[in-house]
């Protein structure tokens, strides 16, 4: 066949070197397409959808870098918005960046964009319309911490209520539930909700009181108000009533019952105790303060002139104590008329009898001594007068202890006494009744040569000179005291005075022995003073002396032979020099 010979197929004669031509140009065009499709899909690789729509906001054509921005520029207010918790009505407020709450914006335009030949992928990317939530990221840890920090404070523990006693009158408290919140369900809630929702509720349990309000209305009204509901009548009989026996009757105030009773919680069951002791001293303070008993006088011894003389004793009249505690808790538990007990009345003694006094009356003098006034007027003067007015006519019966702040009671205003000098803290300072020690060393003294036992003295921080050194005592209430037992086997009737610039305190008795003697060692440990310079107001001069020790002998003799000996040791600090600087 030749060039010029054609193929047939049938009807149709086809052209060889038409076709191909015809091929090539379907050929171009396909690439052409191909090209261009190929271009589209790397065009679409890398931008977000047309009309995608993330969180509301606009992103479609934009890079994964400007879709990330745009979303951060347009809701990071929102993002911030706070969390609103309310707990019981109150509102706490979370920081969702300090709380684990975040939005994720890389992730929320990831697989918007990416390469590919697939035609749906391409006619998705053309048409858009992609419209999603933005995606969130949460710090469950983070979060819970934050709702800890927030919520805890609002917790409440449960209140317990109580019945106390005012006076007589009882008083109910209330007890109160407490609150707990429930964090893991705030947590959580939170965790599943946000953003979409920004307020929660959170729920809470109420932890109950142990005491209930049934217990406190059942103690109040069946235990504690018959205990306070009235006074307690208590009646007795005088045995020595003229004629027949005499009735006597009184009451226990109400309010001293009250005073008696204690209340206890024992995990939310009340309880009261009425104290039998308090109860019963109420009882026999009532009857002393009725009038209707009467005390026991001890006899007393006075001197007259150079003789000494008995007034005589009486026996009292007082309740029978024994059980009375208890009769009266008794009737503090019941109402009304039944609010009554019966006790015995008995004839009390005297401490010291008549007889007894008769019996160890003084007959002479068995010690004396006197030390001297610095100067008979002025504060510190009147003060030692006073003390010792007080201090004159003072009995010790045999075997009694003498306490001088018993005797003269607490310094004060009130009680005549002036303010003058004092030794505190190593200083010279003013108080009231400053120079009664005087008087105590006087009495020191006195006890020390009667041979009575010394049962308590103190001498002063620093050796003052006009005393005997080594027998001092000073005194300072209610701690500081000056006390002897009187074991001579008869009475000792003090006697004090002030005549001049002598203060004399003698003791009058029956000797136990025929003389004690005084001892003193020579001074020991001797220490120098110092010298202060003060410039405070009310700062007291002071002249220097050294700080030393002696030892003190006591000797007892009698029938001319020594039958026993004590020593003690004094000891005294320095008595610094203080020159004062504030006029």
């Amino acid at each position: 066949m030749t060039k010029d010979e054609r193929w047939t197929d049938g009807e149709d004669v086809i052209d060889s070197p038409r076709r191909g031509r015809t091929f090539l140009a379907v050929a171009f065009v396909i690439l052409v397409l191909g090209g261009l499709y190929a271009a589209a899909a790397l065009y679409f690789a890398d931008r977000v959808p047309a009309e995608t729509r993330i969180g509301g906001v606009a992103i479609g054509g934009q890079t994964p870098a400007e879709a990330r921005q745009t979303l951060e520029d347009r809701l990071s207010e929102e993002e911030a918005r706070p969390v609103v918790v309310t707990v019981d009505g109150t509102k706490v407020e979370l920081d969702p960046a300090d709380s684990g709450l975040s939005y994720d914006y890389a992730s929320s335009v990831e697989g918007l964009t990416g390469f590919s030949l697939n035609p749906a992928d391409l006619w998705n990317h053309a048409r858009g319309g992609v419209e999603r939530e933005i995606d969130v990221a949460v710090d469950e840890d983070a979060l819970a911490k934050a709702v800890e920090s927030k919520t805890k404070p609002l917790d409440k523990k449960p209140v317990e209520g109580e019945v106390t006693l005012t006076g007589t009158t009882v008083k109910k408290t209330a007890s109160t539930p407490g609150l707990t919140v429930d964090r893991d369900a705030v947590t959580t809630s939170i965790a599943s909700a946000w953003p979409q929702d920004r307020s929660f509720d959170a729920p809470t349990s109420e932890p109950a009181p142990k005491l209930s309000q049934a217990e406190i209305d059942r103690f109040a009204k069946d235990d504690l108000e018959p205990l306070v509901s009235g006074p307690v009548t208590v009646t007795s009989t005088d045995p020595a009533g003229e004629g027949a026996a005499k009735d006597i009757a009184f009451v226990v105030p109400t309010e001293q019952l009250a005073a008696a009773v204690s209340i206890k919680d024992t995990d939310g069951k009340l309880s009261a105790t009425v104290d039998e002791k308090k109860v019963g001293q109420a009882a026999i303070d009532a009857g002393k303060a009725s009038g209707k008993f009467r005390e026991a006088k001890d006899a007393t011894v006075v001197r007259r002139g150079s003789s000494f003389d008995v007034t005589p004793s009486s026996t009292g009249l007082a309740l029978s104590e024994e059980g009375i505690g208890a009769k009266v808790v008794a009737a503090m538990k019941k109402t009304g008329d039944q609010r009554t007990i019966a006790v015995d009345s008995k004839e009390s003694q005297p401490q010291l009898t008549t007889a007894q006094a008769k019996k160890t009356i003084p007959k002479e003098q068995i010690s004396t001594f006197t030390t001297y006034l610095p100067s008979t007027t002025g504060v510190r003067a009147d003060n030692i007068r006073l003390a010792a007015r007080t201090l004159n006519g003072t009995y010790v019966a045999p075997g009694d202890t003498f306490s001088l702040n018993a005797v003269l009671g607490q310094r004060t205003a009130a009680a005549g006494y002036g303010k003058a000098g004092v030794i505190m803290g190593g200083r010279l300072t003013n108080d009231y009744g400053g120079g009664i020690s005087q008087l105590s060393t006087t009495v020191f003294n006195a006890v020390f040569f009667s041979g009575a036992k010394i049962e308590e003295f103190h001498p002063h921080s620093f050796y003052i000179s006009r005393y005997p050194e080594g027998r001092e005592a000073t005194i300072s209430w209610p701690n500081v005291d000056n006390r002897f037992t009187n074991d001579t086997g008869a009475g000792i009737l003090i006697t004090s005075e002030v005549n001049g610039d002598e203060v004399t305190v003698t003791f009058h008795g029956r000797k136990a022995y025929d003389e004690v003697k005084a001892g003193k060692s020579a001074r020991k440990n001797i220490t120098s003073p110092k010298k202060i310079t003060d410039d405070t107001k009310g700062c007291v001069p002071q002249s220097p002396a050294p700080g030393f020790s002696v030892d003190i002998t006591r000797t007892f003799v009698k029938d001319g032979k020594t039958v026993k000996s004590s020593t003690f040791t004094t000891r005294y600090i320095p008595q610094d020099s203080v020159t004062c600087t504030n006029p």
